[in-house]
C-alpha cells in the first residue's frame, strides 16, 4: 500500500553538489522529489520544518566492531545501533572480529545473522575476514552477502583471527578482486626480531612500540601486491583502514596516480586527539595504530582536504572497563580500541569548521564516500531515488560529552568532558524519525544489508 507523502524542509539542505534551502518529499521510505523551501502541495500529509538546522544524509559508518555474537558483554547490535542513531548514523558495517566466532566462513556468518532478531535499530551490513587459515572457505563467504573482507598484516589481538603474510595476502586479494569487492587491510608490519618493550602506564612508551614506518611498510607491501594482480589482468580494490601515519601519504598518492584503486580511511581519534596531550595511565586512549603527534595530525587534515584520504569512520572498538584497565591505567595489557561511535560528527565538525572545511565536505567524508566504498548507491546522499535517511544537525549549537549521554554499552570514552560543536537534533531512517531531541522514538526497524540484496 502506497504511503502518504511527507515533506522535510530546511534553510540548509546538504545536497551532493551544494547546500541550499530546500524541501524534500518522501514516500514509501524513498526521496521522490526535491523542491524549493517554500514548496506547497496538498498531497503532503506531514511537514517537518527544521528551519536553520541542516538536513544531511544519514551518515554511513563502515567500520564498527559490534562484537556479537559471543562478546555482548563488550557491546552488541542493540546498543551499538542505538548509539549510532544518536550520532546521526543510519548505516553501519560490522567488522568480522571481535565476535565469537569470528566471521571467517559461511557458517560463522550464518551464526551472526541468526542472532539479529529485532536488535537492529538502523541498517547494518557485514564485513568478512581473510586470515592465514581460511583461504579455502573464502569464496563461499564472499558469496553469502558480506561487503568484502578484512585482513591484518600484524597480530590482531585474537588468536582466532590470524594475521596474513605477504603470500597469503596476495592469494586472498586475488580471490576478492575476482569478485569485485574491496579488501580491507589493517596495515602494520612488525619487523622480525622486534623485542617486547616495557610500557606500563606511559603513553609515550606505548607510542614508540608502534612506529609510523610499520604502517608505511605495510602499505608499500599492499601496493606491490596490487601491482602484481593488475599485471594479471585483475582490478584489485584495497582499502587501508584507520590510517594514522601521515608518512604513508606519498606512496598512497603515487599508487593512486598510477591508476590503482587504493582507498583510505581515517578516524576521529586521529584527527582530534594528539599524543602530546594524552596523559599517562589513561588507557581509554589506547588504540592500534596509535594516536600520533600534532604535526602528523595536521598532515592528515591536509590529506582530507586534498582528497588523498577518502572517508572518516569511527573504528568503534569497545570492550569492558576491566579489559580496558580503566582502574589500573596499565596501557601495556589494556585492550586497544576507541569508544566513540555516536560522537564522530560533532567531534569532526568542531575541528573542521576552523580548518576551512564546509559542512558539505564533511558530509561527503562521513556519508557519501563510505557509501561509495560499499556500493550503496541508495545511501549517503540526498537525491531522488535514494533511501530517505537523514541526520538533522544544528552546527552552531554545542554540548559537553558526558557519561549520561553515552548510548554504547559501557560509559568509557576518551572524549568524556570534551566540549563539542554541533548537535544531532534528529535521525531519520527510511522516511521515519527514529531519534529526536535526545530520545529514541521508534521500535527497532533497521534491516540486515547483504551485498547485492539490500533493496
Amino acid at each position: 500500500m502506497t504511503q502518504s507523502i511527507i515533506q522535510l524542509k530546511s534553510q540548509q539542505v546538504i545536497l551532493p553538489h551544494g547546500a541550499r534551502p530546500a524541501s524534500i518529499l518522501i514516500q514509501d521510505g524513498t526521496i521522490i522529489s526535491l523542491q524549493d523551501y517554500d514548496y506547497e502541495d496538498q498531497k503532503v500529509s506531514q511537514i517537518y520544518d527544521y528551519q536553520d538546522a541542516a538536513i544531511l544524509p544519514g551518515l554511513v559508518d563502515s567500520h564498527v566492531h559490534v562484537n556479537e555474537p559471543g562478546r555482548t558483554d563488550w557491546e552488541g547490535f542493540d546498543t551499538a545501533t542505538h548509539a549510532a542513531a544518536a550520532g546521526g548514523i543510519t548505516t553501519v558495517i560490522d567488522m568480522p572480529l571481535n565476535c565469537i566466532p569470528v566471521t571467517i566462513n559461511a557458517a560463522a556468518f550464518a551464526e551472526k545473522l541468526a542472532v539479529l532478531d529485532d536488535k537492529l535499530f538502523i541498517d547494518t551490513g557485514f564485513w568478512g575476514g581473510a586470515t592465514a587459515d581460511n583461504f579455502v572457505e573464502l569464496p563461499e563467504l564472499l558469496n553469502n552477502g558480506v561487503f568484502g573482507v578484512k585482513s591484518f598484516t600484524i597480530y590482531s589481538g585474537l588468536e582466532e583471527f590470524k594475521a596474513v603474510n605477504r603470500d597469503q595476502l596476495l592469494n586472498s586479494m586475488r580471490v576478492v578482486a575476482k569478485q569485485g569487492l574491496p579488501h580491507l587491510i589493517h596495515a602494520e608490519l612488525e619487523p622480525e626480531g622486534t623485542k617486547t618493550a616495557s610500557i606500563g602506564k606511559s603513553y609515550q612508551s606505548f607510542l614508540k612500540t608502534r612506529p609510523a614506518d610499520w604502517e608505511t611498510n605495510a602499505i608499500a607491501m599492499v601496493i606491490e601486491i596490487m601491482q602484481i594482480l593488475t599485471k594479471e589482468g585483475l582490478k584489485p580494490h584495497a582499502h587501508i583502514v584507520h590510517l594514522s601515519a601521515a608518512s604513508a601519504l606519498p606512496i598512497i598518492r603515487s599508487a593512486r596516480a598510477s591508476g590503482l584503486n587504493l582507498t583510505v580511511e581515517t578516524c576521529p581519534h586521529y584527527l582530534v586527539l594528539h599524543a602530546e596531550a594524552i596523559p599517562d595511565g589513561e588507557a581509554s586512549y589506547k588504540c592500534c595504530p596509535p594516536i600520533r603527534e600534532q604535526d602528523n595530525q595536521a598532515l592528515l587534515w591536509q590529506a582530507l582536504k586534498d582528497g588523498d584520504i577518502d572517508c572518516i569512520v569511527s573504528d568503534h572498538s569497545p570492550c569492558t572497563p576491566q579489559l580496558k584497565n580503566i582502574d589500573s591505567g596499565d596501557l601495556e595489557s589494556a585492550w586497544g580500541g576507541i569508544s566513540g561511535l555516536q560522537f564522530g560528527l560533532s567531534l569532526i565538525w568542531t575541528e573542521a569548521r576552523h580548518k576551512g572545511f564546509s559542512l558539505l565536505e564533511i558530509t561527503k567524508l562521513m556519508a557519501e564516500k563510505p557509501a561509495d566504498l560499499l556500493g550503496l548507491t541508495h545511501k549517503g546522499r540526498i537525491e531522488i531515488g535514494a533511501q530517505a535517511d537523514f541526520c538533522i544537525f544544528a552546527p552552531d549549537q554545542g554540548y559537553t560529552i558526558n557519561e549520561h549521554c553515552i548510548h554504547h554499552k559501557h560509559k568509557v570514552s576518551p572524549y568524556i568532558g570534551r566540549k563539542v560543536d554541533g548537535v544531532i537534533k534528529a535521525t531519520w531512517l527510511a522516511g521515519r524519525p527514529i531519534y529526536a531531541d535526545g530520545e529514541f522514538c521508534s521500535p527497532s526497524r533497521g534491516k540486515a544489508l547483504l551485498k547485492g540484496r539490500y533493496k
